[in-house]
């Protein structure tokens, strides 16, 4: 008899052993588990650690709660202003109500993905190229409220969207191009025009100071010789200014007054005296005689 319940006991304790190691379950601790009895929710959500279930009853799933990094594939469109691109983006999101994630919809990964595509091709409708390229913050806010407002019903929070790349066609790229080169050379000529406006009044400064002191433009001159004989060339042109001119003939002295034929005084008679100098002839000289040519 004894032998007898010690058998039973036995078997009832190898039983039990068998039903908890059929029930029993280990949930990590970036996950959670939901637990189904005949296909129903219950109630209470199983945490990390070990857990045990009914086998054959409960049916328990387990839901990773970590931040999931979802690549959305390149996209095809056109922009508002008639720009096809092609653009891709990468989705961060979690789980943050696993029953939700599990009842709500089939594959909450699938679904994301999804709904990240379709938004990303809205937003390509939506903007421009210029925001495409350089206001990509604005647009990956909007993007992420677009995903994450369908999401929210599903459990999944959507934690930060980011546009990746902006793919644009040869002809755009070279067209882009070509306008970044003239911008470029259209702010060049300015600055350098800018700088000859500068220059020229620097140079009408020195001007008027050279002007008042005539002495410094040859100073000047000097020292454009001795620049020029420092790099030791063979031959050396040395321009003469018209100014140098006209200062050496200011500080020319001035000529003494030229000696000229004077008039004689008037006779008190009135008859005026004959002039004098070489071209008079003496009155008293006899007349030359005449020759036979002459007449």
């Amino acid at each position: 008899m004894v032998e007898e319940l010690l058998t039973a006991g036995i078997a009832a304790g190898t039983g039990v052993a068998v039903l908890l190691g059929a029930g029993a379950r280990v949930v990590k601790q970036y996950e959670r588990g939901v637990v189904f009895r005949f296909g129903r929710l219950r109630e209470g959500i199983r945490g990390p650690g070990f857990t045990l279930v009914l086998p054959v009853v409960d049916r328990l799933r387990k839901v990773n709660m970590q931040i999931v990094t979802m690549p959305v594939p390149a996209q095809e469109g056109i922009t508002r202003d008639n720009v096809t691109v092609r653009v891709d983006a990468v989705v961060y999101f979690k789980v943050v109500d696993a029953a939700n994630a599990i009842i709500e919809v089939e594959d909450y990964r699938f679904a994301v993905s999804q709904m990240a595509q379709t938004s990303l091709r809205s937003i390509i409708g939506k903007s421009d190229l210029d925001d495409l390229l350089s206001n990509r913050e604005q647009l990956n806010q909007g993007l992420e409220l677009m995903i994450d407002s369908p999401a929210v019903g599903w459990g999944v929070q959507i934690d930060r969207v980011e546009i990746k790349d902006v793919s644009l066609p040869e002809t755009m790229k070279r067209s882009m191009a070509r306008q970044a080169e003239a911008d470029r050379e259209r702010r060049a000529r300015v600055i350098n025009a800018d700088a000859e406006l500068q220059a020229s009044k620097k140079l009408a400064e020195a001007a008027e100071v050279m002007s008042e002191q005539p002495a410094a433009l040859q100073l000047r001159l000097l020292q454009t010789v001795v620049a020029v004989a420092a790099e030791k060339n063979s031959t050396l042109v040395l321009p003469f200014p018209v100014e140098l001119l006209r200062f050496l003939e200011r500080a020319a002295p001035a000529p003494g007054p030229v000696a000229g034929p004077v008039a004689a005084a008037p006779a008190p008679g009135g008859t005026a005296a004959p002039p004098a100098g070489p071209a008079a002839l003496d009155q008293g000289a006899p007349a030359a005689p005449l020759r036979d040519g002459d007449q």
